[in-house]
This record gives C-alpha cells, structure tokens and sequence, in this order.
C-alpha cells in the first residue's frame, strides 16, 4: 500500500502546485462551472505516465507550474493562410484578445460574437448554458485533467452563437508573442437548429497554449471547423473539442499540424440525435531535425442515438525521429442501432529513427452496426518512387508528391474546396522548403 498513497501524494502535489500559480478569475456567470471545474481537477489530477491514455505522451511539461520557455518562429513568413477570404477575424496574442488586429465590426446576419471576458460581466448570456457542460460530460469515462483546468482557469475566449447560415467564415488568429507565455482559452459556440457555420483557427498561440472548445450543434445544424496548428518549432500545446449533435446535425473538424515539441489534440463528441453525421481528421507533418517532436491525436466518440455515422481519418508523416501517436475510440450504446462507425491511422515514416503508436478501439452495445478500425504504418512505396523517378521526377519531388497522395483522404474531409486548396498549397510550400534543406 506504500507505493500507491506515494505516488496519490506525489500527484496531489504537483496539481496542487499547478493551481497554486494560476490567476483563477472570480465573479461571473461562468463561476458556478469554474468552481465545479476545480473540484474536479483536484480529486482525479494531473496526469502521469501510467494513466492509460498518458502512456505515449508525457505530460511533464504540461504540467509544470510555469511554461517552459519557447523561442519565437523565425524562419520564412508566408501570406497568412486563409488570408485571402472574406472572413471576420479575431485575434489572439499570447492568450489576449487584440482588437487592432481583428476585425472591426462582427455584423453578419444570424451570427452573435462576443468576449468570455466582457461576457462574464452580464447577468445573462446564452453561454451560461453552455460553459463547461460539455467539458464536464466528457470526463466520463476518461478523465480529461486539462480540460478541467482549462474551465476553472480561462479569462479569455469568444462565445459565438449561429443562428442562421453565416455567410462569412469566423477566423481565429493566435499569435505568439512572448517567449514564456502560457495562454489558457475557453471558445463556446452554439448552432442552433438549421443554421450553419464555418469556424477556421491559425497560428501557434503561445509557448504553452491549453484550449477548450465546446460546440453545441442542435438538430440539422452544420458546423465546419478548419484549423492549422504551427509554426513555432519550440512551442506546446494541448487543445480540446467536446461536441454534442442533435438530430440530422453535421460536425465536420480538420487539423494540420507541423513543428511543435509536443501537441496533443482531444476530441470527444457525442452524437445525441438520430441521424447525426460526425467526422473528424487531421495530417501531421513532423520532423525531428530542428528538435523534438511528438503529435498525439486522442479521439472519443460517442454514438447515442439511431442511425449516426461517424468518420475519424488521421494521417502523420513523420522523419528524423519524429514521433507521431493516435488514441481512437467508438462507443456505442445500447439503443443506437444503424450505426456507421469508421476509424482509420496511417504513419508514412521517413526514416528508420522516427515511430508512431496506435491505439485503436471499438465498444460495442448495439447489434446492428456497422463499425471497423485500422491502423498502419509505412514507408514510401518504393514502386510508386520508381515510376515517377523513371519519367524524370527528381527523388525528393517524387517522394513529395508521394507524402501529398498519403495526406489526401483525410484533406478530403473538408467539405469547402477552396479550404482544401489552401491547405494543399501550404503543404506544398512545406515539403518545397525542406527539400531545399
């Protein structure tokens, strides 16, 4: 029994240290969930190696007091993605909301944008509703300690309400600005029923960055969500998306990812009406050579209701001792029958010093179903190499345009083209640069 009470001391510590150096607000219509939130993060804790969906990753540096410090991206500036389309932005800079970089006016016809900060003051909001709600249902059965920490501890995030189709993408823009900064966000967005929105989100965010964002998609919604993650090499990261459908709802979320020393992307959604349509992907590109690299994609979905299909479709190139990491899983209640269940992770491995790990999971309540999962790992194939390499495609172009086919089902999954193209050509740009060295 010594080991064990060690070991529950050595954990309460650490978390007890961590809140200790937080500025926890106080006051709003947000502290009854903010309070609950604490509670929760001091029974189950910080995480640790030997909690099952640690295993991969090690949470030492998430769970320091103080952010460890991260220099700032100096390498080629490019056009900022997205940059080109009619949007409304809001921009972050180390956590904090800049309004001479945003957009000055956020009126677009069925959409509601305001602060948490400025929001929190008012004795009524929408949000009150939904701030921590999902974050505190998506701790069973997976305890989720950052997430926890995230609703006790956000003073800043936006809360969006769509209440029509909103003819112009939102766009949130985090820019990191500070070599020690740790930025905590808490985003709400509720689309209620019939409406739809397209949410894009760029930019590193901070040295640390922990975001949680809870999406409320009420029945025949539509919710598109695009974002990239990068460029700082020294930069870490951990962010969350809880998701609850309604009937004949849409949820549709991608994520590209390149440099990072370490970024760990959380997805539970839960499909609650009959009908409802999720799909979630994400392509990583990692490379080892400018420092550590470890991308964790860990995915919880939950099937509630008759007739649901879902899709998780992850892809990671990796070389140069890059690590790549996905935890997937499908539940399905009793009761939710005609469920179309889909989960695939792939790696493309560069090299023999880089390596992914898989973990995953299907559980099953219902009979009539329709659920499969897989999970491999790969080298360029060779023969598609030598085909283009024998009609004059120099080696590393070939092996680019190789990297680009193994990325294109899950780009696929968004539903915008124009998106698609934008994310494609930055991939281009990518590979373009490091065949140049």
């Amino acid at each position: 029994m010594a080991a064990p009470m060690r070991k529950d001391a050595a954990r309460a510590g650490a978390t007890a240290e961590r809140i200790a150096a937080l500025d926890l607000p106080k006051g709003g219509f947000t502290a009854p969930a903010r309070a609950a939130a604490l509670s929760r993060l001091r029974e189950m804790g910080l995480p640790g190696r030997r909690d099952e969906y640690w295993r991969f990753t090690d949470p030492a540096p998430l769970n320091a007091a103080t952010a460890p410090e991260a220099a700032l991206f100096t390498g080629v500036v490019e056009p900022q993605l997205f940059g080109s389309r009619d949007r409304i932005v809001l921009t972050f800079v180390d956590g904090r909301f800049d309004a001479a970089q945003s957009s000055p006016d956020f009126a677009v016809a069925g959409l509601e944008i305001s602060r948490l900060a400025e929001a929190d003051r008012a004795d009524l909001h929408w949000a009150q509703g939904l701030y921590g709600l999902l974050e505190a249902a998506g701790q069973t059965p997976v305890a989720r300690p950052f997430a926890a920490l995230n609703t006790a501890a956000a003073t800043d995030g936006v809360l969006i309400r769509a209440t029509g189709k909103v003819s112009r993408p939102v766009h949130l823009v985090y820019v990191h600005a500070d070599t020690g900064s740790d930025a905590v966000l808490h985003h709400c967005v509720r689309v209620e029923a019939g409406a739809e929105l397209t949410l894009l989100e760029t930019g590193p965010a901070a040295a640390r960055f922990n975001k949680v964002m809870e999406v409320d998609v009420a029945d025949g919604g539509r919710f598109h969500h695009v974002r990239a993650q990068g460029r700082d090499h020294s930069r870490r990261a951990i962010t969350h998306i809880f998701a609850r459908l309604g009937a004949e709802a849409l949820f549709k979320s991608f994520t590209l990812t390149a440099n990072g020393v370490l970024t760990r992307n959380e997805a539970v959604i839960t499909l609650s009406g009959a009908g409802a349509i999720a799909h979630v992907a994400g392509a990583a590109l990692g490379d080892g050579a400018s420092g550590p690299f470890l991308h964790d994609d860990t995915v919880f979905v939950t099937h509630e209701a008759e007739g649901c299909e879902s899709r998780q479709v992850f892809k990671k190139v990796l070389r140069n001792g890059a690590i790549g990491v996905f935890q997937g899983k499908i539940l399905v209640r009793q009761g939710a029958q005609k469920t179309d269940g889909y989960q695939i992770s792939q790696s493309l491995l560069l090299d023999e010093d880089s390596q992914f790990l898989a973990k995953p999971e299907l559980e099953i309540y219902a009979d009539d179903v329709k659920c499969s999962h897989g999970s491999t790992t790969g080298a360029i194939d060779e023969t598609a190499l030598f085909y283009l390499r024998s009609r004059g495609v120099p080696r590393e172009e070939a092996q680019s345009l190789l990297v680009l086919s193994f990325l294109a089902d899950a780009i696929a999954e968004i539903e915008d083209e124009g998106l698609q193209a934008e994310i494609v050509e930055r991939l281009e740009n990518w590979l373009a640069r490091r065949r140049k060295g």
